[in-house]
């Protein structure tokens, strides 16, 4: 089969010399018969893979470095903007998809501390306004109550403007009660900081005798971080092609499997989501094997 794709690709290029066959193939390719056929291709291949994924053990909680906005923007010669939007849509996308799995935690890295210090002013207005229309949007889904899905945020919340807590305490309250997913929202969040957070409240309570020195252990920590309550990721996804965990879930992540891809995160499909969740399947270490 090897020798006989090379050869029809390349009977294919010597045919593509001819104006007589380049004009008729360069209308086809951008046809919407084309469009339509790879999109159904693409159906059939995400729906076998699923079929495979939810044969074996489905990690119960999913966490996603969600990399690559602004360079899918660049490469697209698009404003930054519009690649954060491309990024919170795909963000909906893949709620849908957790969903579909019956995965109950779900956690994203949205925005970290070095990026609310670093970021101009104007793109963090964008990424702002982007999070509250976001939040607000969830509260209009209606796959979130049907679901239960609750909605909650992890992070130094105090470094966020007004119109975003008040969107954050607006979600968290509508779906306080709820028993389905837990959705964490990672904002203006860093790992370091979290421990030693943890760290200093448990410091507290041990100079004013609440806490002896025997009684701190790793579930005490555990339970202070900003994510306490919720257990450790069994996945950690990565897209855009870096391969670093960027000063998240440092706590959480000793045990999670790791999967990287150079996909940027807009561009980040159904299929790409089901292949990490083949891969975590496939490292049978995880599972006793």
């Amino acid at each position: 089969m090897g020798w006989l794709g090379r050869r029809i690709d390349s009977t294919a290029k010597w045919l593509l010399k001819f104006r007589i066959i380049r004009g008729p193939a360069s209308w086809l390719a951008n046809s919407r018969f084309a469009w339509s056929f790879v999109s159904r291709t693409d159906r059939v291949r995400a729906n076998r893979l699923r079929d495979r994924v939810i044969q074996g053990p489905i990690p119960q909680h999913v966490s996603i470095i969600m990399d690559g906005n602004r360079r899918f923007a660049e490469n697209e010669g698009l404003d930054t903007s519009i690649g954060h939007r491309y990024g919170k849509q795909k963000l909906e996308e893949v709620m849908d998809w957790v969903l579909e799995l019956e995965i109950p935690y779900l956690t994203v890295y949205a925005l970290s501390t070095e990026n609310v210090i670093n970021r101009t002013e104007d793109e963090l207005e964008v990424l702002f306004n982007l999070y509250v229309e976001g939040l607000e949007d969830l509260l209009k889904n209606e796959r979130i109550f049907s679901n239960q899905v609750k909605v909650q945020v992890a992070g130094h919340k105090e470094l966020l403007p007004k119109n975003v807590i008040d969107a954050i305490e607006n979600a968290e309250k509508a779906t306080s009660n709820h028993t389905g997913c837990v959705f964490t929202i990672c904002l203006a969040y860093g790992s370091r900081e979290e421990i030693l957070a943890a760290v200093r409240s448990i410091a507290a309570d041990h100079a004013s005798g609440e806490v002896s020195i025997d009684e701190i252990d790793e579930i005490m920590i555990s339970k202070r971080l900003y994510t306490g309550g919720l257990p450790d990721p069994d996945l950690i996804i990565r897209t855009s092609g870096e391969e670093r965990i960027s000063n998240f879930l440092l706590w959480q992540a000793a045990y999670s499997e790791l999967y990287f891809t150079d996909v940027f995160w807009p561009s980040f499909s159904k299929n790409d989501f089901l292949n990490a969740i083949e891969s975590y399947q496939n490292r049978k270490r995880r599972f006793g094997e």
